[in-house]
């Protein structure tokens, strides 16, 4: 069974990094539940206390594009991309697990 594994490396300033962690905390779960997605995670990097990484799990990748044109996109992406400190990297991935 393939699925689409999406990454997202956000860096945020440290004026900026505890309203993202909120903004996160708000949605993880409204975003988990649209349809197509399994799981959506938050995690820290290990050097750099700034930076963020979501990385979430889809069925396919039409399951991530009908979430990125839904009405709960259009509300978290404005709020999170105005916290940014520099611009974010975003990569999706084929994963393969059988």
């Amino acid at each position: 069974m393939t699925s689409i594994v999406r990454i997202v490396r956000m860096r945020f300033s440290e004026d900026t990094i505890n309203e993202f962690e909120a903004v996160f905390a708000k949605y993880a779960d409204k975003i988990s539940s649209q349809p197509g997605c399994s799981s959506v995670e938050l995690v820290k990097d290990a050097n750099d206390p700034f930076v963020r990484t979501t990385i979430s799990r889809w069925d396919d990748e039409a399951s991530l594009n009908n979430y990125r044109k839904s009405q709960l996109f259009g509300e978290v992406w404005p709020v999170t991309k105005k916290l940014f400190s520099s611009a974010p990297e975003a990569v999706s991935y084929i994963s393969q697990l059988k």
